[in-house]
């Protein structure tokens, strides 16, 4: 592992003076070369956190190293939108899900993590934007999770189909009626969804009858 780590740590300082030195022969009035060089420095610092076999420290250094970054890329380029927060949700929950281990594949932890992140966005939406409730889009998505492991512990999966086909539907209506209430397009989709749960019934157990 040292040689591995020895020449990961050469590559990437090699390398970052490489992108360094394009930068400022091409283009010396934008100082891009630290995007690269950010993400290259991972390289070296991942390998040493595999070395030593702790990889919720990993977890924790790249989360606050990640977080410094993107709040100084905002402060300086945009400090009146402060963007940071719509990303910070996802990075932090990096560390968390590793220090829970097994837990973290439990329908507890994905209600109150769905439960939080939802919370957590329509504050955000609220703030920033409260126009419109894009809030639904990312709580669209989270509730799969909590949906998709309370269906599979129980292996019910037709069941499922019935339930995603409806929560599928009841998503495009509500976006239908927030974005574009003059123009009813809401039904082409849930036609689409509807034969989800049909072949799933049909096909299984139906199939077991014949």
């Amino acid at each position: 592992m040292k040689n591995y780590l020895g020449f990961a740590t050469a590559g990437c300082i090699m390398t970052m003076l490489f992108f360094m030195i394009v930068n400022f022969v091409t283009s010396p009035g934008t100082v891009w070369f630290i995007y690269p060089c950010f993400f290259i420095l991972f390289w070296p610092v991942s390998l040493y956190f595999i070395g030593k076999r702790s990889l919720k420290q990993f977890s924790v250094f790249g989360s606050i190293v990640l977080l410094a970054f993107l709040l100084t890329e905002n402060l300086i380029h945009s400090p009146d939108y402060l963007w940071f927060f719509y990303s910070a949700l996802p990075i932090i929950s990096w560390p968390i899900f590793l220090h829970l281990g097994k837990k973290a594949r439990t329908l507890s932890i994905a209600l109150i993590g769905s439960i939080i992140t939802i919370a957590y966005y329509g504050l955000l939406n609220l703030i920033a934007s409260p126009e419109y409730p894009w809030v639904i889009y990312p709580a669209f998505a989270i509730i799969w999770w909590p949906l998709s492991i309370y269906y599979a512990k129980r292996k019910a999966f037709v069941a499922f189909s019935f339930t995603a086909s409806i929560f599928i539907s009841i998503f495009f209506i509500i976006v239908n009626i927030i974005s574009t209430p003059n123009t009813i397009w809401a039904v082409y989709p849930i036609f689409a969804v509807i034969w989800w749960p049909l072949s799933m019934y049909f096909y299984g157990y139906k199939k077991k009858q014949i």
